[in-house]
């Protein structure tokens, strides 16, 4: 259930759009309508969920390290793995931002007979990697329909993505990628037991979506073609606030452009939110100086103390009847 919901959901998302081609208006609702409430819940969630964050509370210094804590100066100091000051937080997260690296350091366990063999991951760490770098070249690459004239870094961009010049109209090589690594991270949730055991639909819903999203757009450029002149009279009114509904672009752009707006819109209420989450994460973006300087929670409510010299002025006789040594006779 876990594995077939989320490929019903998807499959009937692709067929609204199909659905509404008999409709008199329906390159209204689904080139303006829906993209402009997609794009104002994306923003609105977004911003949302990263006030909420900003607004929890941390009294504590509280990241979650792997290496030696600066103490001593003779004891060696992980600078990346537990960073003492600010420079030291930006590289970790740089690290982590740009490269995955704990994704990389990342183990699995399997038992052999008794024994447990631990061995690396990092087929999941290239996929990650490669899923994303491709995602933000593709997204960058899409610029050339917002922008006129696009600059030249964009087009410089498109020429090493396609470089190896194959088919026509080219392929790019983050196209490839990016399907090659969406496929492997759903197919590792479906194939191996014990991740299979632990996904929930809200795990396989993500992937599904963004492939179909990839697959939609792969097919709108290499078989079913669309009108790129009035896809971009569509673009430049949406950025103008004037928003012309244009005919003639082609089913399959409002096939793509439709689950680009669910995507959106979906995308704040989902776990793609680690995208702005993992910046806030105190368990990364907190120096650990718990040994330079002292941290005191401001939100402790006030509790009345029984000192050490109120519970000696207040027990002395007895404690030197009962032989006890007292600080004030």
């Amino acid at each position: 259930m876990n594995i077939w919901f989320p490929l019903l959901a998807v499959a009937i998302l692709v067929l609204i759009p199909l659905g509404g081609v008999g409709g008199a208006n329906w390159s209204y609702l689904f080139g303006i309508v829906i993209p402009y409430i997609a794009f104002g819940a994306f923003l609105i969630g977004f911003i949302y969920r990263l006030v909420q964050w900003g607004r929890s509370p941390v009294p504590f210094r509280i990241p979650t390290t792997c290496g030696q804590q600066k103490s001593l100066p003779w004891i060696k100091t992980n600078f990346f793995d537990n960073p003492y000051n600010g420079v030291g937080v930006i590289g970790r997260m740089a690290l982590e931002a740009l490269l995955f690296r704990s994704l990389f350091r990342n183990t699995k366990m399997e038992l052999k007979g008794e024994r447990p063999v631990y061995g690396g991951a990092k087929w999941l760490w290239l996929a990650g990697l490669v899923f994303h770098w491709s995602l933000l070249f593709i997204l960058l690459r899409h610029l050339r329909f917002f922008l006129t004239p696009a600059p030249f870094w964009v087009d410089l961009l498109a020429g090493i993505d396609g470089f190896f010049e194959i088919g026509v109209p080219t392929l790019f090589l983050t196209d490839a990628a990016i399907m090659l690594a969406v496929t492997y991270l759903y197919l590792r949730r479906v194939v191996i037991p014990q991740i299979r055991y632990i996904s929930l639909p809200s795990d396989y819903f993500p992937l599904l979506l963004i492939l179909s999203v990839l697959l939609s757009g792969f097919l709108m450029r290499h078989f079913y073609k669309v009108d790129i002149l009035r896809v971009k009279e569509l673009v430049s009114g949406w950025i103008s606030f004037s928003p012309v509904a244009v005919e003639g672009i082609g089913l399959s752009f409002y096939v793509h452009l439709f689950l680009v707006s669910v995507l959106l819109a979906y995308f704040p209420m989902s776990k793609l939110m680690h995208m702005g989450g993992v910046f806030l994460s105190p368990t990364r973006n907190l120096a650990n100086n718990s040994r330079l300087r002292r941290h005191v929670n401001p939100w402790d409510y006030p509790v009345k103390v029984h000192t050490y010299e109120e519970y000696e002025d207040e027990f002395r006789e007895k404690m030197k009847a009962a032989g006890l040594p007292v600080d004030k006779e």
